[in-house]
């Protein structure tokens, strides 16, 4: 299963030669920020219900889902609550049968951390949630900066909670020497992977918006880059972003998922080791899906999905 929200942005960020922030218009812009499922039983061809239109309009970008230790499916997605003296929120609903969602209320998970002149982060962006089956414990983490947009200067930071009522205070993951968004998290063998989007692009810095891969032995870190560039020759200088990977189900590996958010396309790549990564290109995916996020479905759930939501066409 393939959850996402469709988008076509209107216009692109630049940095010219002054250092200036400008904007480019671009085509065709467009937004359906609500849940939209798409199923698949290779993940390289998906095929979008509901003729590729929302199932819950419930308001949300970049949402997570995921099923919970108990059987529940659980959603977390870049939200918007009205408690404005909180700072920004996440979105956070349930379901039994991924048909019938409950919105649960919004996380204000960074309403406890203020920069040096006591101000409140910008955002809460892209948060995903792992479960530690060892500890019992699920840790949500996401991207926040306290500049003025989410791609300056952002960081991942994490909170942890075992009810989803009680969380721990929020701290950083993942800081390295570049703005990060769009953090995913895959372990294998015990060891913890991190793909993420460098978000850096300016002056200084040239353009750098693309996916890298951070490993740790901890959930909570230190992380270190693979320091090798991320399909190299492939995707770059292409900009992705919103990665998600899941086990390849064809053969031994895994398949890494993102979009390409300003020409209205995705994009999946194949690794044996999840640091090589080689472009697929017999895919199909969803018009205007972003942000898409993986669940391993049972056939049982995948019928009842095709059977409350079906195409028309």
């Amino acid at each position: 299963m393939l959850t996402y929200f469709r988008q076509r942005y209107p216009t692109r960020i630049e940095i010219n030669a002054k250092g200036e922030t400008i904007e480019v218009p671009l085509a065709n812009p467009m937004l359906v920020a609500q849940l939209h499922i798409a199923l698949s039983t290779d993940g390289r061809h998906w095929k979008a219900l509901n003729d590729n239109k929302p199932i819950w309009n419930q308001f949300m970008r970049d949402q997570f889902i995921h099923r919970g230790a108990d059987g529940l499916w659980r959603l977390i997605a870049t939200g918007g609550g009205p408690e404005k003296h909180l700072g920004p929120s996440a979105t956070y609903a349930t379901s039994k049968d991924l048909i019938n969602w409950t919105f649960n209320k919004y996380l204000y998970l960074m309403k406890d951390v203020k920069d040096e002149s006591g101000g409140l982060v910008k955002n809460i962006w892209a948060p995903e949630f792992f479960y530690d089956e060892a500890t019992k414990e699920y840790t949500i983490f996401w991207s926040s900066t306290f500049k003025d947009a989410g791609w300056k200067e952002s960081r991942l930071w994490y909170s942890k909670t075992t009810d989803w009522k009680n969380f721990s205070p929020a701290k950083v993951m993942f800081a390295p020497p570049y703005s990060v968004i769009d953090g995913t998290l895959i372990k294998n063998t015990g060891v913890y992977y991190l793909f993420h989007k460098e978000e850096e692009f300016g002056v200084k810095t040239g353009e750098r918006r693309g996916i890298r891969v951070a490993t740790a032995k901890h959930i909570e870190g230190p992380y270190k880059n693979f320091e090798g560039a991320l399909n190299r020759g492939q995707i770059a200088p292409t900009i992705t972003e919103g990665p998600s990977v899941m086990k390849d189900p064809l053969k031994k590996g895994w398949l890494l998922l993102y979009d390409y958010p300003m020409v209205d396309k995705y994009g999946i790549s194949s690794s044996a080791d999840l640091f090589n990564w080689r472009l697929e290109k017999d895919v199909s995916m969803p018009d205007d899906a972003r942000h898409g996020s993986v669940s391993k479905l049972t056939g049982a759930e995948a019928q009842a999905l095709q059977t409350a939501f079906p195409n028309t066409k």
